[in-house]
């Protein structure tokens, strides 16, 4: 991003540097930033080459996406939700102030009666438009929201768009500003595609006083970047553009598009890309600025395609060009230029951003782009590659409202279809048994049916724009001896205290300082917890592993159609969870991959099942993935989904979805998986609601020491925070979860290694005894993915827990750990023995275990006879 300490940007390029820039686009060269910065410098007869390169990349675009010669536009009509905003751009005439307006909100009434004006016409689009978040600016939105039941803006426009979708069968085509990845997953459910402009990515525009972004939060290039990225990670078709001629220098409209063409590598989210001319509004701070000129729009366009590909969809807004200007056909120049979309042309309302740039009529627009050898056809707002590619893209609430719209050969529009209003409601009845169920037994028996799932080469985004993110500071050469005997010292006095160098100091121990780091944990767990190695007697019930985020880690997850593909029934959770119980089972373990078809109640109703079945039986489920998931579904904040989840019988929730509490990792560990701070919402708040959770940390991926220090230490304030605000813990052990590379697809496309070594195992773990110390007193080893010889090390190393018996572990099995899916009562002991220390039962918040559920266990040996004798009937 350009700011103020950038270098200054290039004079006008010379005529050699234009030459060679052209020949490489030309010839099909990869552009790197510098030559596009030349290239939008072309005028003249530079200029008409680089539109001429830019038109032939263009045509092979819609020659292999098999529309050659079809240039698109959407039918739209235009609704004006809210003009309030928080924002302060120095050019925008649609904000306004609530003495201009008659309400702060369009009614839901006049909401509809603009849409069904536009069905009338023929439109399928509905442009939901409005400011970013003007409660936050403006009591009179906050009073309005509030008056009428709704939390938020968002809410409200989650509201319009649903009652759109039921009474007049447009798609909805959201435009509400910047979107948080929680605020996503709220409104993927409701809209086919969103977007929000990035406008450019200069600092300098946004920072400088009397500059047009100052004083306005929402255009902080960064933060429009993250919104941008968290729609492609949520799987949101979106749209984005750049605004020419604001005050952004040539190099900054470069940096832009190749901001934009990182983001669409990564995530494969960006379906269109808008090139925007400035044009000046009367009664704003820019309106003696002249408007962008007509040749810097066409090259900008031009380098957008070079620079974007073939592939990349290239919008001119009709409205803001002119048929001829100057002796020069406008329309003619931007055809030429590699655009390939009108955007939307609404036959009905006004440009409300643009109010003084009236739509051209379709049929004029049809004539015109004819005109250049193309035939204009309409598309819906969500672009055919979207649509054929279905899930994750198209949700499943909203395939019928598509279909009923799409020609299914091209993916177009089908011009004639009949606008008719349709049921927008949750599923009804997902859990429903299909696919492979016997998964948990058939794993140990006969493994799985493939390496990787069906989508790999697509569902986890662009393998090589990850590359330049990975973290190898794993490999760094070890600590010199006289820092880590320093650290020894510093434990021995205070453990917890450990500061970040001595703390990292620690993880590279080796010989005999690693026997010291580990016999200093070793007491630390004999004077916290005593000698008692405890483990529960569990099952874990993985209700569906049907799962389109995208965690390129987890070989669990599987498309509907993958031969591995599995959903139970909620008479089959119940049933697993009746024979664990008769097992002599206190706690089921239930999670489950984000299946589309999932409501946000399902979860409810799983935990209803066993509580009904079994009701004595801890529910211990569903992780902060899942109940963000569940929230968002449900429309509910997460403190309410929560309360409903505990009247449901839950119990206390797993803390996995954790990984690394580092986002740059985790964008680089998964697609779409919730970030850090919606995972700490989740588990504080179950905290203030006095739902115990556990924490776990997955590592030795992609990652490095300096996180696992900084994960752990986290984790400590938060427990911290549980206890200063709710006067108890809320953690109840620390999990520590080392990758198992062999099937996970980051390590089959060769980002990560091949998971932490033995050393590794034995210093982590160690070292969370002792920065966990006085904090979380139980910490947990991983018997799935350790053999028993470095299991026994950890346990001289100041781990106190083994876990479970499992009963059924299919994750980590699936991603090629040899280590089974279950233990019996007689393997922990046998696994425990070596090291002299007695074994206990205990039940998930590490009580005590009634008699009858101890002799029930040691009859069954803690395990389901289906499981032992999975030859047997298999639930």
């Amino acid at each position: 991003m350009s700011g103020a300490n950038d270098p200054a940007p290039i004079p006008t390029p010379t005529a050699s540097a234009m030459r060679r820039a052209l020949a490489r686009a030309r010839d099909g060269k990869t552009l790197d930033v510098t030559e596009a910065e030349v290239l939008l410098h072309a005028r003249g007869e530079a200029l008409d080459q680089l539109l001429e390169h830019a038109g032939r990349v263009r045509d092979a675009g819609l020659e292999a996406a098999g529309r050659p010669d079809v240039i698109t536009y959407s039918r739209k009509v235009f609704v004006p939700l809210t003009r309030l905003c928080r924002d302060r751009c120095h050019y925008c005439t649609f904000a306004t102030v609530p003495g201009r307006l008659d309400a702060p909100f369009l009614s839901p009434d006049e909401v509809l009666d603009i849409a069904r004006r536009g069905a009338e016409t023929g439109c399928k689009e509905v442009l939901i438009t409005l400011g970013d978040r003007p409660e936050d600016r403006w009591k009179q939105a906050a009073e309005w929201l509030n008056s009428r039941g709704y939390d938020d803006t968002l809410s409200y426009v989650r509201a319009m768009a649903i009652m759109v979708l039921e009474e007049t069968g447009l798609l909805p085509h959201l435009n509400p500003g910047v979107l948080t990845w929680s605020d996503l997953q709220r409104l993927k459910p409701v809209a086919p595609s969103m977007g929000m402009m990035l406008e450019t990515t200069s600092r300098r525009l946004f920072e400088e006083k009397g500059r047009p972004h100052y004083g306005s939060p929402d255009k902080d290039p960064a933060v429009r970047l993250r919104a941008m990225e968290d729609a492609g990670r949520s799987s949101v078709p979106f749209t984005t553009g750049i605004l020419l001629g604001i005050g952004e220098t040539v190099r900054d409209r470069a940096e832009s598009i190749f901001a934009m063409r990182g983001v669409s590598r990564r995530y494969g989210g960006i379906q269109e890309v808008i090139v925007q001319n400035f044009r000046a509004k009367p009664d704003t701070a820019m309106m003696h600025r002249p408007d962008a000129e007509r040749d810097m729009m066409a090259a900008t366009i031009a380098v957008t395609r070079l620079v974007m590909g073939p592939k990349a969809h290239i919008q001119a807004p009709p409205n803001l060009i002119a048929a001829e200007r100057g002796g020069v056909d406008e329309y003619e120049l931007m055809v030429r230029a590699g655009i390939d979309d009108w955007g939307g042309v609404s036959p009905l309302t006004a440009d409300h951003v643009n109010p003084e740039r009236p739509w051209p009529q379709i049929d004029d627009l049809a004539a015109r782009t004819a005109a250049q050898g193309f035939r204009l056809r309409e598309r819906l707002t969500v672009y055919p590659e979207y649509i054929r590619a279905g899930e994750p893209w198209v949700d499943p609430r909203l395939r019928a409202h598509i279909e009923a719209l799409v020609d299914p050969e091209t993916g177009l529009a089908r011009e004639d279809a009949p606008l008719v209003g349709r049921p927008w409601q949750e599923p009804e009845a997902v859990l429903v048994s299909s696919g492979r169920t016997d998964l948990h037994t058939g794993i140990d028996a006969e493994g799985r049916t493939s390496d990787r799932r069906g989508d790999f080469d697509a569902v986890y985004g662009d393998w090589d724009e990850l590359t330049p993110g990975v973290d190898r500071r794993g490999a760094e050469p070890r600590r010199l001896d006289p820092e880590i005997s320093a650290a020894l010292r510093s434990a021995e006095r205070d453990p917890a205290g450990l500061s970040d160098s001595e703390a990292l100091a620690l993880l590279h121990a080796d010989g005999d300082a690693l026997e010291a780091l580990t016999g200093l944990a070793d007491q630390l767990r004999r004077d916290t917890v005593g000698d008692d190695v405890t483990y529960v007697v569990t099952r874990n019930i993985n209700f569906t592993n049907v799962c389109y985020t995208g965690c390129r880690f987890c070989a669990f997850a599987q498309r509907r159609t993958d031969a591995d593909a599995y959903t139970l029934s909620l008479d089959q959770v119940a049933d697993r969870a009746e024979e664990a119980w008769k097992a002599g089972a206190t706690e089921v373990c239930m999670q489950g991959g984000i299946h589309p078809d999932l409501p946000g109640t399902a979860y409810f109703d799983i935990a209803a099942a066993v509580r009904e079945r079994v009701p004595d039986m801890h529910v211990h489920a569903f992780s902060p993935m899942e109940v963000v998931n569940g929230a968002a579904r449900t429309n509910l904040p997460v403190r309410e989904w929560l309360t409903r989840a505990r009247d449901a019988g839950l119990g206390s929730i797993p803390g996995t979805a954790a990984e690394i509490l580092d986002d740059e990792v985790r964008w680089i560990l998964t697609k779409g998986k919730l970030p850090t701070s919606e995972w700490i919402d989740v588990v504080t708040t179950a905290h203030d609601l006095g739902i115990p959770t556990t924490s776990t940390m997955m590592y030795g991926h992609v990652d490095s020491p300096h996180h696992w220090v900084a994960h752990i230490k986290l984790l400590r304030s938060l427990q911290e925070r549980a206890v200063e605000r709710n006067g108890r813990r809320g953690f109840t052990e620390f999990v520590l979860l080392p990758f198992v590379h062999t099937n996970a697809p980051i390590y089959l496309a060769g980002l990560a290694r091949t998971g932490p070594t033995v050393r590794e195992n034995r210093a982590v773990h160690a070292l969370a005894r002792l920065l966990l110390h006085g904090h979380i007193d139980n910490i947990q080893g991983s018997w799935v993915k350790l053999n028993e010889g470095t299991f026994r090390q950890l346990l001289n190393g100041g781990v106190n827990d083994v876990g479970g018996t499992l009963m059924e572990e299919t994750i980590s099995r699936m991603a090629g750990s040899g280590q089974g899916s279950f233990k019996t009562i007689s393997d922990i002991r046998a696994l425990v023995e070596p090291t002299g220390r007695p074994v206990r039962q205990r039940t998930t918040t590490y009580g005590p275990v009634s008699e009858e559920r101890q002799r029930v266990a040691e009859a069954s040996d803690g395990v389901a006879p289906s499981i032992l004798r999975p030859g047997l009937p298999v639930v």
